[in-house]
């Protein structure tokens, strides 16, 4: 029997990673050791732990902005932890929206340019279709009537909204959220949470979700890795209420023993 590396992940496997080994530069220690897990298409994935885990860290080799030193990173059906990524990092891109935790708008532009221009990078869509396209994502996270404003113009709330609209613009099958409740009141965070959800149920947006915030975490109850800076990796895994078994670690058991700030 073939093993798994030959045949390839099962077709709905949308993320495979398999023993990772991640840092920065490769004189230091690596931040993540000998991580592996899947995410399968449609599922919601939560990567959280405390501040200094390497939640980001792993994000970054997620998304193709931080090489591997070892291991295997599959996104999107595209191999990017190769030692030349780069067709295969330009043809994952194409396929996937990053929803960053400083929303990343190019302060430049107004709202409804900077959702534009995925599509003027990446496509050879005409200018029409890029106008109607960016009417459409923009009135799906309710700024419909906002496209006109300047980042600079919006509340916290309403730019992370931009940001999302920016995200899907290519209509990804995976969305990565690095603290998509960051800097916002527990009202607002609440409604970040709800649209995300939203496009995962109904759309079929496969997510991944960095977070360290418990009403983030309460309000998706999905399946969830929690890292650790000791473990230098996963901590544990599998559905929050698994987390939170009496058999857990102690360590487990203090990160969830803090409040619940916007649970749904």
């Amino acid at each position: 029997m073939e093993n798994r590396s030959q045949e390839g992940p099962p077709p709905d496997v949308v993320i495979e990673v398999e023993n990772l080994v991640v840092g920065y530069g490769r004189e230091g220690e690596a931040v993540l050791e000998d991580v592996s897990f899947s995410v399968r298409h449609g599922e919601v994935l939560t990567i959280l732990g405390p501040s200094g885990c390497g939640k980001t860290t792993l994000l970054r080799a997620l998304t193709g902005l931080l090489h591997p030193w070892e291991g295997r990173v599959r996104v999107a059906g595209e191999e990017i932890s190769a030692r030349d990524p780069g067709p295969a990092l330009t043809r994952m891109r194409k396929n996937i929206g990053v929803l960053f935790q400083s929303d990343a708008l190019l302060e430049s532009l107004t709202i409804a340019e900077n959702v534009a221009l995925p599509m003027e990078e990446l496509t050879d869509f005409p200018d029409d279709l890029i106008d109607a396209a960016v009417q459409l994502k923009l009135d799906l996270v309710g700024l419909g009537n906002f496209g006109h404003l300047m980042p600079g113009e919006l509340s916290g709330g309403m730019r992370k909204r931009a940001g999302l609209a920016r995200c899907i613009a290519l209509d990804p099958q995976i969305l990565f959220c690095d603290e998509p409740a960051a800097g916002l009141d527990p009202i607002t965070a609440r409604e970040v949470d709800e649209l995300l959800l939203e496009f995962n149920t109904f759309i079929g947006v496969t997510l991944i979700l960095v977070t360290h915030e418990l009403g983030t975490i309460e309000n998706f109850a999905s399946e969830c890795i929690l890292l650790d800076s000791e473990e230098k990796g996963i901590l544990a895994a599998g559905k929050l209420e698994e987390l939170r078994g009496e058999g857990a670690d102690s360590r487990v058991h203090k990160f969830f023993g803090r409040r619940v700030d916007h649970p749904l």
